[in-house]
């Protein structure tokens, strides 16, 4: 199932975005990936980190062009000492650091009788606790620039009860208060923090899951006709990092075509 893609002439320019300096965790795939991009069409200076060297490096080539070009920081987020240590460099590359979307993620399914005590502090690690660290890590950063945006990267799974996630649905719900609280504290540093509920966007990862009829029964369960898409996730977070989103926070925000 093929969905059409939005022109870029018709795709919204931020002028609060140019120069902004982003950091984006889990940027060369998928969700992630369109995230890049977006910031990168508005003239922010983007870096990001993951684990897939290939396809970072071809992301990094394909906006070479770029008015400026995005940044590759080869980083597993698990480890975060070492995560914690390569923010800082970033922020030292970049001078600064006004925008933090926390992406990174794995969806990998599991029954309940699969999860050990190592497997669950794995999947913690990768869907939850690397976004308490980071935001704690920039908040400096963010200070020092008299604010900022922190976008945390949700999902509607747990909403829906969806079967064989247990554990990545728990590290997803309590994102959702790891933002409320995170905003509450930091509001007054002029901090913003919002979460971002993707629904199911269509992107290589997910097309593992899903047969052409599977794709037909996510789509009758929207509202809206059509496959969501990377840049459809990606339109959100860049509204909620701009000055425009300006009294915005503590809240979810839904990009799932009504798939509820």
């Amino acid at each position: 199932m093929k969905q059409d893609r939005v022109s870029s002439a018709n795709k919204a320019i931020y002028p609060s975005l140019k120069g902004r300096r982003v950091i984006v965790s889990g940027g060369a795939s998928g969700i992630g990936e369109g995230i890049v991009e977006g910031f990168v069409r508005q003239g922010a200076a983007v870096a990001f980190v993951d684990i897939l060297a290939e396809e970072s490096e071809e992301l990094v080539s394909r906006n070479a062009e770029a008015a400026v070009p995005p940044r590759y920081v080869h980083c597993d987020i698990t480890d975060c000492d070492h995560y914690i240590e390569t923010l800082g460099q970033i922020v030292e590359e970049l001078g600064g650091c006004d925008v933090l979307v926390n992406n990174a993620a794995s969806d990998d399914r599991h029954t309940i009788n699969d999860v050990t005590s190592a497997y669950w502090d794995e999947r913690m690690a990768l869907n939850l606790k690397h976004q308490f660290f980071a935001a704690k890590a920039l908040v400096p950063a963010m200070r020092e620039a008299g604010g900022g945006s922190i976008v945390n990267m949700g999902s509607i799974s747990w909403h829906l009860g969806l079967p064989d996630l247990a554990l990545y649905q728990t590290a997803k719900a309590a994102i959702e208060g790891l933002t409320r609280s995170l905003a509450r504290e930091l509001g007054r540093d002029n901090i913003r923090v919002n979460t971002v509920l993707p629904g199911n966007v269509q992107t290589p990862r997910q097309m593992k899951w899903y047969t052409p009829e599977g794709e037909a029964g996510i789509v009758a369960a929207q509202c809206l006709d059509g496959r969501i898409q990377p840049e459809d996730v990606a339109a959100l977070v860049m509204f909620l990092a701009s000055d425009d989103a300006r009294f915005c926070t503590a809240h979810n925000y839904w990009v799932d075509g009504g798939w509820r």
